[in-house]
């Protein structure tokens, strides 16, 4: 198998990858839905974590969101594993043309991509919901950033510049995926002569349905289990995808 995924890179000009959560599990960071995912958070908060970072959740009680996201979503010491690092390197070798992503962790950037569509947003931006002023990671996770007009300290983080409450930009429960990153991610893998699925199970809309857009010749599909997709692609490989793309590294 993997003979054969690397005849297809070198045969391949204009490569797209689509990845999903699996790609940063060998990272630290969980997977949502899996067993020591944050699923297993609710038991804490009474709550599903849809329910809790859903938009209704963040504007009917921002406090309780930002104790689950802050606790859950954020993993600082994550760095990039060799499926990042690989993926890196072939597009700076001229093979892979851009990388689209449901991961929020940057780790993509931080290895080294450059095109990079992430359809539902990053953990590394934030945004003051009042003025417009744009926050780095570190900023809502330093708690005297996060102390109210009374003087009582939140989990919510706050603007220096105007008191305005700072949201991070990420696509939340309810909310749509932002219309110029879809469409710049799916005209990538409309153009695409191979795509490359990793570390995702497709089961997540509308994120999954992009591969309806694919009309290359190569689809190559790498993740652990099964996929609804598997019967449609080139080259299915069962294998955890760090350990997989370390053969380009």
């Amino acid at each position: 198998m993997m003979s054969e995924l690397k005849s297809i890179i070198d045969k391949s000009s204009n490569i797209v990858f689509f990845g999903g959560a699996g790609v940063s599990t060998e990272s630290g960071i969980p997977d949502f839905r899996s067993e020591s995912g944050l699923y297993k958070a609710q038991q804490e908060y009474g709550k599903s974590p849809e329910q809790i970072i859903s938009h209704s959740s963040f504007m009917v009680d921002p406090d309780l969101f930002f104790r689950y996201y802050k606790g859950n979503m954020i993993y600082e010491n994550a760095k990039p594993n060799n499926a990042h690092k690989a993926l890196a390197k072939l597009e700076n070798d001229g093979k892979i043309k851009a990388v689209v992503t449901q991961n929020i962790d940057g780790l993509h950037q931080r290895a080294g991509s450059k095109t990079v569509y992430e359809l539902h947003g990053s953990v590394l931006r934030n945004f003051c919901l009042k003025c417009g002023a744009k926050y780095d990671l570190g900023y809502i996770m330093d708690p005297e950033n996060c102390i109210d007009k009374n003087n009582v300290r939140t989990a919510i983080p706050r603007c220096e510049k105007c008191g305005g409450m700072v949201r991070p930009d990420v696509v939340l429960y309810e909310e749509t995926l932002d219309d110029k990153t879809v469409t710049d991610a799916v005209q990538a893998i409309s153009e695409a002569d191979t795509l490359i699925v990793g570390g995702t199970s497709l089961v997540v809309y509308p994120a999954a349905g992009f591969l309806n857009y694919f009309r290359g010749e190569n689809l190559i599909l790498i993740n652990k289990s099964e996929t609804g997709f598997d019967s449609r692609a080139n080259l299915v490989i069962h294998e955890p995808i760090g350990e997989v793309f370390s053969e380009f590294l």
